[in-house]
């Protein structure tokens, strides 16, 4: 695949190894110390010895078929050890079994099996990732990004260099296992491309990224996060977004970023400084905030630079990213009759939290994963929401009609950043603003919600797409807790669908050795 990039990096070992699109994906446990405390962890790898966090880079072109084998060797009791897999950003038009949500179209993979995920992209290209979609495994490790790249980037003149070294990533660590961590855990670390420091932990070396003065590079900002946003910058350096949640946006240059657990954005930036090394930073909103002794920091190292630390001062952000300020390239219109209310279908989603029951609800139901997933109970017969499960969770959309969505903000845990599956959608209310945008709103796959009682968050897309898609809350712990619902899009088409008999065995496997238990 670098044949389609003119100019790479040679001089520089990769950070990250891309395979695919047709590639074997091992699952293992391994006790890994990103940030220096020694833990065991969900992994994948290439091959089982090169398991690694985060887990290999898979690319592919637009258009690509991809076929990724999930093998699952996981052992460690401490742990989830079953598994499934979300490929986060792509619509799986016509494959919805391919999804990878536990209980939604499909059961998990148990120990000792493999389940081949076949699927294509047609039309899609950008950034995206994979994680594991059963409870809250992702956030012991099973998490790694994917870029299709697209051989006629109508953004191709702005950037030199867009290879394996310009990915990446932002993750929370923890220290314990997350069945053991606690309802909604704060995170011990943050690593960027998979190194971090922890407070009052030892010294371990930062993520360097390399770059030559005078070249112009894309970079791919990931957000594999189980819960905090973070604040991304780069000392000295300005960034022009160019890609927001795989799909193209208007050129738009700020010096910070406030991205949100499952959201990406490509920005280009020009390393047209003085030849140094300068602090990139990703502030979380939780957890250890400071940039005390590289906490929360990776390395940007101009080519002939010093093998040192940083010694670059943060100067105020007076350009952030506002949501706002991105505009699809093409086709920017937000889908149906441009006003208020005036959608096929209109839906409210109020959140709130029990105490007592330690659960969210969304409009009074809490999302429990049914033992029969929504996709198997679609095919068998069942199309209403009073018949499919779990009870008050499950909303039929019918085909090609505009849906509007509106989450009112500043619930418990806010800001939710929520994800919808098998779309991308306009957003036309944001967080922060009054304003609704239907000329051009920026077209995403993950929104956050806001922080302030006062935010309404409205979205709106087209059931042009059969499938169960679950629409959940990316922060994991809260979907672990229920904050999600399922839209169950056109069910008369979804039940003419045939998923391959490797799929058709799942449940029955996991139902005879669920490793699991009640998850």
């Amino acid at each position: 695949m670098r044949s389609s990039i003119p100019f790479t990096l040679s001089l520089f070992t990769a950070v990250y190894a891309g395979i695919g699109p047709s590639a074997n994906l091992h699952i293992v446990n391994k006790i890994i110390s990103p940030d220096g405390f020694n833990r065991s962890a969900v992994l994948a790898g290439a091959t089982a010895k090169s398991a690694n966090f985060p887990g290999p880079l898979i690319t592919g072109f637009k258009g690509t078929r991809f076929q990724l084998n999930v093998i699952d060797s996981l052992t460690d009791t401490t742990m989830l050890r079953g598994t499934s897999i979300h490929w986060h950003g792509f619509f799986q038009a016509g494959t919805p079994w391919a999804d990878g949500p536990e209980g939604v179209t499909q059961c998990p993979i148990i120990p000792g099996n493999s389940f081949l995920y076949d699927f294509k992209v047609p039309g899609q290209a950008g950034t995206f990732w994979y994680h594991s979609h059963y409870s809250t495994q992702y956030c012991d490790g099973l998490r790694g990004a994917i870029v299709v790249y697209d051989l006629l980037d109508p953004h191709r003149s702005l950037y030199d260099v867009d290879d394996d070294n310009t990915v990446i990533t932002l993750a929370d660590w923890y220290h314990l296992p997350a069945p053991s961590a606690g309802l909604v855990p704060t995170a011990q670390s943050t690593l960027i491309n998979g190194k971090g420091r922890y407070a009052q932990g030892p010294t371990t070396p930062l993520t360097v990224i390399n770059v030559f003065k005078g070249v112009r590079y894309r970079f791919r900002l990931v957000s594999i996060s189980c819960d905090p946003n973070y604040i991304f910058s780069i000392d000295g350096h300005t960034m022009t977004i160019i890609e927001a949640d795989g799909i193209n946006v208007k050129p738009l240059t700020v010096d910070s970023i406030q991205i949100f657990a499952g959201q990406r954005y490509s920005f280009v930036l020009k390393a047209n400084q003085k030849i140094n090394n300068y602090w990139i930073r990703a502030q979380p909103n939780a957890g250890t905030t400071s940039f005390d002794g590289g906490l929360n920091m990776a390395i940007l190292r101009y080519f002939l630079a010093p093998n040192r630390d940083p010694t670059t001062n943060q100067t105020a952000s007076t350009n952030p990213l506002l949501e706002t300020n991105l505009h699809p390239l093409v086709k920017p219109a937000a889908p149906g009759v441009p006003t208020l209310g005036s959608a096929d279908v209109s839906l409210n989603l109020a959140i709130s939290f029990g105490f007592n029951t330690l659960k969210f609800t969304v409009n009074g139901a809490t999302f429990a994963p049914p033992t029969v997933p929504v996709l198997l109970q679609i095919l068998s017969g069942a199309k209403t929401a009073q018949e499919l499960l779990p009870p008050g969770s499950v909303y039929t959309l019918p085909r090609n009609k505009v849906v509007e969505v509106s989450i009112p903000g500043g619930s418990i845990g806010a800001p939710h950043p929520f994800h919808l599956h098998g779309h991308a959608f306009s957003v036309i209310r944001s967080a922060g603003s009054s304003t609704y945008n239907y000329a051009d709103p920026v077209q995403r796959d993950v929104v956050s919600t806001g922080p302030s009682t006062s935010d309404n968050v409205t979205i709106r897309f087209k059931t042009d797409n059969p499938g169960p898609w679950i629409l959940h809350c990316h922060i994991d712990w809260h979907l672990g807790l229920g904050l999600a619902i399922v839209f169950a899009e056109d069910a008369d088409d979804v039940a003419t669908l045939n998923p391959p008999s490797s799929w058709d065995g799942l449940c029955p496997a996991f139902a005879a050795n669920n490793p699991d238990g009640t998850t």
